[in-house]
């Protein structure tokens, strides 16, 4: 039996581990893109956002550790950059979380989303204002979460997700910015949007979403992590030391 070795072309200046991790990092990436492109997954923007390459993702290290929250806000910066600078539409930005380890319930991976978002504010808040086209306030219904002065609605993702439109197989939040869906609404094309969608993810998961609703309706917190909660749950989510702007009133 002949034995072969493998041999690594490895270029000047880098190692061994970062290559392995960077192809790791970039097999994560195909997989989340193969998630959403699947002809049974009913969001059907976020599939023309992936169609079109205007999808960009980042991957993290756990998702309860908080070393790369620095590193995530400065891709959320660049990702702002980019998506207000391009004429296109539907533009989404992932950060997932590859882990070998269980989350055993929702109310974990809810923990975990709102822990990571906190410090994203915390740090983001001293370096920008909040977006003053909607509330700062995770009780109001106006609220969305706001980068470098950018409305963002987030999806969780994660294995034990309820709806099955959420159960990807590694930790990933999901960042999709507020305005494209003003956009739509001032076109007159979210509602046929809306319609479209939410019949494909009652078709895929086999009922109507409990916790989906339009923007201004209630606050769109109860809708991130994709748990069903009912009105007494509070959102441990605190905004308070953004750089002072123009907000909008509190509704």
């Amino acid at each position: 039996m002949r034995i072969y070795a493998l041999h690594i072309y490895v270029p000047k200046g880098l190692s061994v581990n970062l290559i392995m991790k960077r192809m790791n990092n970039e097999a994560y990436i195909e997989q989340y893109k193969s998630f959403i492109y699947r002809q049974e997954y009913p969001c059907v923007a976020a599939k023309e956002a992936v169609r079109k390459q205007r999808v960009k993702v980042f991957v993290a290290g756990h998702m309860a550790c908080p070393k790369d929250d620095r590193a995530i806000l400065d891709f959320m910066y660049n990702f702002v950059d980019e998506y207000r600078s391009s004429g296109d539409f539907f533009h989404s930005a992932a950060i997932i979380f590859p882990s070998h380890d269980t989350i055993p319930s929702e109310e974990m991976f809810e923990n975990m989303l709102f822990q990571r978002l906190q410090s994203l504010a915390d740090m983001g808040g001293q370096e920008y204002a909040y977006d003053k086209r909607v509330s700062s306030d995770p009780t109001s219904r106006a609220f969305s979460f706001s980068i470098k002065e950018e409305a963002f609605y987030i999806i969780g993702l994660h294995p034990n997700s309820s709806r099955a439109a959420r159960r990807f197989e590694h930790p990933t939040m999901v960042f999709n910015p507020h305005q494209q869906f003003e956009v739509l609404r001032s076109t007159h094309r979210y509602e046929k949007m809306k319609n479209i969608v939410r019949k494909l993810d009652t078709a895929y998961s086999g009922s109507v979403n409990p916790m989906l609703q339009d923007f201004g309706n209630s606050p769109e917190v109860f809708q991130y992590s994709g748990r069903k909660v009912d009105q007494s749950w509070q959102c441990p989510l605190k905004i308070n030391n953004y750089i002072k702007g123009e907000q909008h009133p509190t509704t």
